[in-house]
């Protein structure tokens, strides 16, 4: 089998992966300039996109928008994925339990994408949303999964991460992490406090599969000012209960 890669293929890829929130629309010279390509190239590849669902072009501007059909093939992956499945209920109690908004990431290339987020009450705008990608060195969700890693498998991520400074508190040199990393493995748990975004306290757990290999993990996140001494050791207590029953359930045994 080649392992040959298809130009056209790569191109459209390139096209749906320039959407984001920040730029939800974009017209075929946008998407052009960004990619350095011929607007008669990229007008067939959008042109295709769309024939096939996977753009909408408005009428009002002539710009391009993300089409239904990701959001349906979206659907049959989050759908399929056993974990979900097995975790919902679990979130849904710890959210009743604690009032606060509850993640679940998986990994992929080096980054957590959020596949499952619910709110709890008078919660604030944050980062998260199902579908987004963080970095793994400065999220709770993304230090408790990147802890439970082979050693080899963590040095090459800290050695090929980009580090950005999200906020004063973000760490953001390998020996900081791996210190970090180091506590994580002991406790049990991570946490993120304002090292992602200013305001926000969160504490993760791993999710381990039935061979003890860490798939996922689990979060409470809130406003730091709601996340007292007391508060902080009920969720450490509650996130990492909900995290061992999802691992259970999944096959992991302790």
């Amino acid at each position: 089998m080649s392992d040959k890669l298809i130009q056209s293929v790569e191109r459209a890829a390139d096209i749906l992966e320039l959407f984001s929130l920040t730029e939800s629309e974009l017209s075929v010279k946008e998407i052009s300039e960004r990619l350095g390509l011929s607007k008669s190239t990229v007008h067939g590849l959008i042109k295709t996109l769309e024939h096939r669902g996977y753009l909408e072009q408005r009428l009002s501007d002539q710009k391009y928008k993300l089409g239904l059909r990701l959001f349906q093939l979206g659907n049959l992956v989050g759908g399929g994925m056993e974990l979900r499945k097995v975790a919902y209920p679990i979130i849904q109690e710890l959210v009743e339990k604690l009032h606060e908004t509850v993640h679940m990431v998986v990994s992929d290339k080096d980054e957590v994408v959020y596949v499952e987020k619910l709110e709890g009450l008078g919660s604030l705008r944050m980062y998260s949303m199902v579908g987004k990608r963080a970095p793994m060195y400065c999220t709770g969700v993304g230090k408790a999964m990147l802890a439970f890693f082979e050693e080899s498998a963590i040095e090459r991520i800290l050695q090929e991460v980009k580090f950005q400074k999200f906020t004063p508190y973000t760490l953001d040199t390998p020996d900081e992490i791996k210190q970090e990393l180091r506590k994580i493995r002991e406790q049990g748990y991570a946490i993120d406090d304002e090292e992602i975004e200013i305001g926000l306290k969160c504490v993760a757990a791993p999710i381990f599969n039935h061979e003890g290999t860490v798939v996922a993990s689990i979060s409470c996140a809130g406003p730091k000012h709601r996340f007292s001494d007391e508060k902080t050791a009920i969720v450490i207590q509650e996130v990492r209960s909900a995290g061992l029953e999802v691992s259970r359930k999944l096959g992991y045994r302790v």
